[in-house]
């Protein structure tokens, strides 16, 4: 690619972003990829620049030169990166007609270079830093000039406001604090003088140029009060961080009432198209911290506000735009997240204001089906607002009690109405999206808490008319089925509404009035459920079911367990209506209904896995027995194995049998005979499956489900059974009669994901000692055995799946490495729960061990390094197995092949920098026991009298002092990570560090006097002094007190580092040497 000409160039950019045939543009993407690294692409990059006759070679010029600038490895040198700085800005200065996508390509280089270069120095001159000058010179010119003017400016603070993964989120943070206190006031000051400018002429906005500069004037501005100043939000999508952290130097622009006055002025004066970039930068304005004003001062802000807000809904014409009418919701809601009710009342427009925002907000939940989204800010603000009424101390009138219960009215009615038209006009339901209907509920919960009564009687009203004219509908021969199901669908609302303000009872507030009144919803919504539990047999709702499953959750959480008073007016209305006189009465109806739910809904994922989640506290009860009896696909269809569903499908029988392994558990005790009895069906299945194995012709079909169908099952039983009484007696039933099963289906099937996962899993399950469950008496050989069950089983998978070949990349981990995955989870906890003695294996010459870690080795080496860490799953289990590995079988790491020891080091090497801190952690304590082993076999070579050593620790020693680099590699990650990032686990990384150190002194050294020579001068003094406190009083052993003195001076040392490079300009080249 030294030759390319500039013309072949051009031709690969146009069939790079032009042609519709996928092969070309593949080829010119993978030859321009060559080209972005080849030597010369600087040079090229400018000619394409110079004399390219497409914006496509333009385009591709300016992403190559980003590319350039940004990466890590080998970067540009600072005289270069001046150049192309400067060159950008001459080239967008005598371009000013540039393609769109051109110019901001440009600017975002211009930018990038910017960034990376802020504490670049050249004669004691920061050399990056003076963004305004650069970009004052386009704002004295033409009105496109000044587009791009401001564009930089906005691009620059965005880009500077974003982490990027490839740079330390710390070193992103420096920058953005140092662009913070030197730069960005000056450029909000400058967007709002501008923005000033720019109203007091007469703007003709159908003029696209200063169309386009008014946009962009407003997007900077946007973009300076949407700044992270603090380092708070990670998460761009959450909105909650209600708080704009304004530095205590702005104090002047927020005090100076035209700042604000300017927004809501430019609001009345511009088009829709730009106007909810305004309602963007109030909505961040009216959300600036508390803590900038004093009491006076906030109060005479807020009233600026609030009259602002009451002059947008006095002449609300621009709300009917979409985006207007978003922003300015979040406005509103901003008005109560950030000021109390008791600062609110006292501005001196409030009757006028709250009574306009209660009418905008029925209106708008009357329109519901305008902008769905914004509905959760008005709710939000609602919810604020009657949640502080308890507590405000203002003698003015909040007149909350008249409004509020307008807007609970306007939301049920409107919820109501909307059935109907949804039904007839096929619209999207909006009871559908559970998550969205679940938030405004949480709202509603409290909003209709405020003035219960009425909402009550509304309730009630409204309810007793559906019911009725459902009933009716029921019946009457000749009803509509469009009939029934709006009466069906106003009826799920009502439901989902009752559970809501049930859920939202506060003890402390409620009274017996209120609670007779939850016994007035309670009652309907029961006698409802029984009339359409009485025609599941013909019919039944998905969405009411899930409604009235809703309603159960929320009446549990409020009126039953131990809170209760048991002599609650609720009981005593349930008793009067229902002959139901206690919370036992109530939850026998709940677990009729979770059995009828189990029998009749059985093939509805939704409703069967949320029924499930009910069962608890429910063990007495006569129902519960009869599930403990009759757990058959019978009575409970989604046990059902005949059910053309496929296998992948029964995943709710694992939850299924959880929850009835624990209710069993609760009376088992040691009543062998109730166990044996409630397996029956299990063990009746079993039987099956080994008929059919035992003949050579059987129905494989059939065979795998109900094998799958079982081991889920089984692995829902084991799960619960955590005890050591109940856990042995399972146990014994299935070990050795059914292991065979198991193992033979794994020799069959496993090719088939579908029935190898459940089937490791259960076995994984079996082998977890979890709460010690697995004790094994002093004569049993049994957890010797049962490693050998686990070694065969992971040593058939393993040498099986490895026969499969080449696997798709889109489908290796569903076909292949899940399945290992899980046998490295298994493996682990075979390993780590202390009820094997590993020695006996090769005392006795049983290679049941040994085949298992062959295994586990050949499944490793069979894996890709970034696979490894690409899959969190397997990076988990890998990691952590390996963890014990060293722990306690270094011996037989020791033994490795080189090539092997090298493949798990650069694997430790690679997870040290992984993002999961689990990963991170099982690294650290990996590489401490490696670094430990090697430090103890090196200490007894050098003594006087040392037993000869082993062969494998022998071997072992020489392909590490043959490749010295591996360990050296790991010692500056970690001290790099410790001194130079954000370390979350310093603990775990102080433990491996002090074991690397002694055994590279020398490197160590090294490694020090390049990090202290990388400091400004004035620095290096602290630097070198800290280094010495680090070492201050540590031996040359791995002790525990020594290891833990290292780890206390490793925090000291850690503290010290950062403070001295917080107070330098540092450069971060340092890295260099450590890269």
């Amino acid at each position: 690619y030294r030759d390319i000409s500039l013309a072949q160039l051009e031709i690969l950019c146009k069939q790079l972003y032009e042609t519709t045939d996928t092969t070309t543009r593949l080829q010119a993407e993978k030859a321009l990829v060559e080209f972005t690294n080849s030597p010369d692409c600087l040079s090229k990059c400018q000619l394409l620049l110079e004399s390219g006759s497409s914006s496509y070679s333009q385009l591709l010029a300016a992403t190559c030169l980003s590319k350039l600038v940004s990466r890590t490895s080998n970067p540009l040198p600072l005289e270069q990166r001046i150049d192309i700085r400067n060159y950008v800005l001459n080239y967008l200065a005598t371009r000013p007609k540039l393609a769109a996508f051109v110019t901001q390509a440009l600017i975002q280089l211009y930018a990038r270079i910017t960034k990376l270069g802020w504490f670049d120095c050249q004669k004691e001159d920061y050399v990056f830093r003076n963004v305004i000058v650069d970009v004052t010179r386009f704002l004295q010119d033409s009105v496109e000039h000044c587009i791009i003017g401001v564009t930089i400016l906005s691009q620059l603070t965005n880009e500077i406001n974003q982490a990027d993964s490839t740079h330390p989120l710390t070193k992103h943070r420096k920058i953005a604090s140092s662009f913070r206190d030197s730069s960005l006031f000056d450029i909000f000051t400058l967007s709002c003088n501008l923005l000033k400018q720019a109203s007091g002429k007469n703007l003709n906005l159908n003029d696209e140029s200063q169309h386009g500069l008014l946009m962009q004037l407003l997007k900077l501005a946007h973009n300076c009060l949407n700044f992270d100043f603090i380092g708070t939000s990670t998460d761009e999508s959450s909105d909650d961080l209600c708080t704009v952290q304004i530095p205590t130097s702005w104090r002047s622009a927020f005090l100076d009432s035209s700042t604000l006055q300017l927004f809501f002025d430019l609001y009345h004066s511009i088009p829709p198209s730009l106007s909810p970039l305004v309602l963007s930068c109030l909505v961040q304005i009216a959300s600036v911290r508390r803590s900038l004003f004093n009491n006076a001062e906030r109060a005479k802000f807020l009233s600026l506000l609030v009259d602002g807000v009451k002059r947008i809904l006095e002449n609300p014409q621009s709300l009917s735009d979409p985006n207007n009418y978003h922003e300015f919701c979040r406005l509103l809601a901003r008005l109560k997240s950030n000021y109390q009710l008791g600062e609110l009342v006292k501005v001196e427009n409030y009757p006028e204001v709250i009574r306009l925002i209660a009418n905008f907000t029925v209106t708008s939940l009357q329109h519901w089906e305008f902008a769905p989204n914004s509905v959760h800010y008005l709710l939000s603000l609602w919810q604020r607002l009657a949640a502080s009424v308890p507590y405000v101390k203002a003698t003015e009138p909040h007149m909350l009690e008249t409004y509020t219960p307008e807007v609970t009215k306007a939301y049920i009615t409107s919820r109501l109405e909307s059935v109907h038209i949804i039904l007839r006009d096929g619209l999207e339901d909006p009871l559908d999206d559970t998550g969205l209907v679940q938030q405004q509920l949480d709202q509603l919960s409290t909003i209709g808490r405020c003035e219960y009564e009425k909402t009550c009687a509304l309730l009630v009203q409204l309810f007793d008319q559906s019911a009725q004219s459902y009933q009716e509908l029921l019946q009457s021969t000749n009803s509509s089925t469009m009939d029934i199901a709006v009466q069906e669908g106003r009826l799920t609302w009502l439901v989902y509404i009752i559970g809501a303000v049930i859920g939202g009872r506060v003890s402390f507030a409620s009274t017996d009035e209120q609670d007779a009144m939850d016994g007035e919803l309670v009652c309907r919504v029961l006698q409802l459920m029984n009339l359409t539990d009485s025609r599941l047999a013909q019919a039944g709702n998905e969405k009411l079911e899930l409604a009235m499953l809703s309603f159960f959750e929320q009446f549990r959480k409020i009126y039953i367990g131990d809170q209760v008073q048991k002599s609650s007016k609720l009981y005593r209305r349930l008793s009067e209506v229902l002959g139901l006189n206690d919370e036992t009465m109530v939850l026998s109806v709940f677990i009729g209904k979770i059995i009828t739910n189990l029998k009749y809904w059985g093939q509805c994922e939704p409703i069967t896995s949320k029924t499930l989640h009910s069962v608890r506290k429910l063990v007495k009860l006569s129902a519960v027995q009869f599930m403990l009896n009759n757990h058959t696909s019978e009575h409970f269809s989604f046990l059902g194995v005949n059910n053309q569903a496929n296998l992948s499908d029964m995943r709710c029988r694992t939850t299924f049998y959880t929850a009835l392994g624990r209710l069993l558990m609760v009376d088992l005790g040691e009543d062998e005979d109730q166990f044996e009895q409630f397996m029956l069906p299990l063990t009746a299945a079993f039987e099956a499956i080994a008929q059919m194995f035992s003949t050579n012709t059987f129905n494989e079909q059939e065979a795998k489900r109900t094998l799958v169908g079982l081991v889920r099952d089984l692995r829902g039983i084991a799960f619960a059974f955590n005890a050591k009484t109940s856990f042995m007696m399972l146990f014994d039933w299935i070990y050795p009669s059914y292991m065979p099963i198991l193992q033979r289906a794994i020799e069959l099937w496993y090719h088939v994901p579908a029935c190898t996962t459940p089937v490791l899993k259960l076995m994984a399950e079996l082998v977890h000692n979890r709460s010690q469950r697995l004790q094994f008496d002093v004569s049993s050989p049994n957890g010797i055995l049962l490693f050998r069950e686990t070694s065969k089983m992971i040593t058939t998978y393993g040498n099986r799946i490895l026969t499969l070949g080449e696997v798709p990349k889109d489908q290796v981990y569903a076909l292949k490495l899940k399945g290992i995955s899980i046998c490295f989870s298994m493996l682990k906890a075979v390993l780590s729960g202390n009820y094997v003695n590993f020695g006996v294996f090769r005392l006795y010459g049983d290679d049941a061990l040994d085949n298992a870690l062959q295994t586990f080795i050949k499944l490793l080496l069979s894996i890709p390094h970034s696979d490894l860490l690409d899959y969190p799953k397997l990076s988990q289990s890998y990691y952590s197995l390996l963890e014990v590995l060293t722990q306690d079988h270094m011996n037989f790491i020791a033994s490795l092949e080189p090539h092997v020891v090298m493949y798990i080091l650069s694997s430790i090497s690679e997870g040290l920098t992984a993002l999961d801190t689990m990963v991170c952690t099982g690294c650290c304590s990996s590489l401490d026991h490696i670094v430990t082993y090697l430090f103890k076999q090196l200490s007894r070579s050098t003594k006087k009298r040392a037993a000869p050593m082993a062969q494998e620790s022998d071997r072992f020693l020489h392909i590490m002092q043959q490749h010295p680099e591996m360990i050296q590699q790991m010692l500056s990650t970690v001290l790099n990570i410790i001194i130079f990032e954000d370390c979350r686990n310093q603990w775990s990384m102080s433990r491996p560090l002090l074991g690397l150190i002694l055994l590279n002194e020398k490197y160590f050294a090294d490694l020090r006097n390049s990090i202290v020579n990388s400091q400004p001068p004035e620095k290096q003094q602290a630097m070198h002094l800290c280094f010495e406190n680090l070492m201050e009083g540590i031996e040359r052993n791995l002790l525990t007190k020594n290891r833990d003195r290292f780890t206390q001076n490793l925090s000291v040392f850690r503290r010290e580092v950062n403070d001295s490079m917080k107070n330098s300009t540092y450069g971060v080249n340092s890295n260099d040497m450590m890269s």
